[in-house]
């Protein structure tokens, strides 16, 4: 993975010089981090770091092949976008065992994978991990759960506090309810432990 080093008198000067470099003129395919800023009397320097965003995305696939070969998985990987978020869906020889308890393999996972980036690119970056179609299973079960809580709440009036999840979770849930004209969510608490809460609208 290139990472390219643009320096201009502001940031958006040395974005422009990325962008014309590249020959990319979306601004949204390019990972853009400021290394430096100095500023003297009669000057001002501004330094960033730009990685392609496809880049970073096939070092992603590659950073996790490595790992589940190092942990004696052989496996497949296949990427595609959802929702603008990139996917990896995993294809091993024992899905069940990488999954692990309620996905926990899978968190623990995703978790090592997203440290490992931010680390590399000083940045945090959007992505989700699949077993075969257990995040799609599980994704059906959290729109049906929320869609039953949100009828309880609604006829009781009385709020439903879940259980604590991620944020890719959580988004599911919001999303789920977000034209719901009975109910509305709230994400409340610290990580690792936030959840949502599904209350009741005010008639």
């Amino acid at each position: 993975m290139e990472k390219l080093v643009f320096s201009n008198k502001t940031k958006e000067l040395a974005i422009q010089d990325a962008k014309l470099k590249l020959e990319e003129q979306n601004e949204d395919n390019l990972i853009i981090n400021e290394i430096s800023s100095k500023k003297s009397l009669f000057s001002k320097k501004v330094e960033i770091e730009v990685i392609e965003k496809r880049e970073l995305i096939q070092f992603i696939k590659e950073y996790i092949q490595n790992i589940l070969k190092q942990m004696g998985f052989n496996a497949q990987i296949e990427i595609f976008n959802k929702e603008d978020v990139p996917t990896y869906r995993i294809y091993s020889d024992n899905d069940a065992l990488l999954i692990g308890k309620n996905g926990k393999n899978l968190k623990a996972l995703q978790n090592v994978v997203q440290q490992a980036i931010k680390k590399e690119i000083n940045n945090s970056f959007k992505f989700v991990l699949d077993i075969s179609n257990y995040q799609e299973k599980k994704e059906k079960h959290l729109v049906y759960l929320a869609k039953n809580i949100a009828r309880e709440v609604a006829s009781t009036k009385v709020e439903v506090k879940l259980d604590s999840m991620n944020s890719y979770e959580r988004r599911i849930i919001h999303n789920a309810l977000t034209n719901n004209k009975k109910v509305y969510t709230e994400s409340i608490g610290e990580e690792p432990n936030r959840c949502v809460v599904i209350k009741p609208r005010e008639d």
